[in-house]
């Protein structure tokens, strides 16, 4: 089996993270410029097989696109063009920053880390990845 990849695209940042290659855990990866992105994750499929990547997909709490949104379909288009072979997704993006702050406070990270955008954006891209691994599950009837 290949990974599976997500990514919280920032406007400055972007935060990565995947799967082990049964697709079981998800796990922060990196957080890179996102003037980088493309080049980081063309390096990336290079070296590691990725079945899919996941990419969050930025609206309001009322289900309107954000601000954000342009940018992202920009950069999907982009890769569907480049990198047809590997399929990239949209998932729901919502709250998620709230979850990683909430998900730093319980885990006791001072506050000094919690400050830290770089790992909000990792750990961000990690809860998009857990919830899509858990939206496949069908239960057994």
């Amino acid at each position: 089996m290949a990974r599976i990849l997500s990514v919280d695209y920032g406007r400055k940042r972007t935060g990565l993270a995947v799967t082990d290659p049964l697709q079981i855990i998800a796990g922060g990866l990196a957080t890179v410029s996102t003037s980088e992105l493309f080049d980081w994750l063309q390096q990336y499929i290079q070296r590691e097989q990725v079945e899919r990547i996941v990419i969050g997909e930025p609206r309001q709490p009322n289900g309107q696109p954000s601000e954000n949104l342009a940018r992202v379909q920009q950069f999907v288009a982009r890769w569907r063009k480049a990198h047809p072979e590997v399929p990239i997704d949209y998932y729901d993006e919502r709250f998620t920053s709230v979850l990683a702050h909430q998900a730093m406070l319980d885990g006791g990270l001072r506050k000094k880390a919690r400050q830290d955008k770089a790992l909000v954006d990792e750990i961000s891209a990690t809860i998009i990845l857990e919830d899509y691994l858990r939206s496949r599950i069908r239960p057994l009837s």
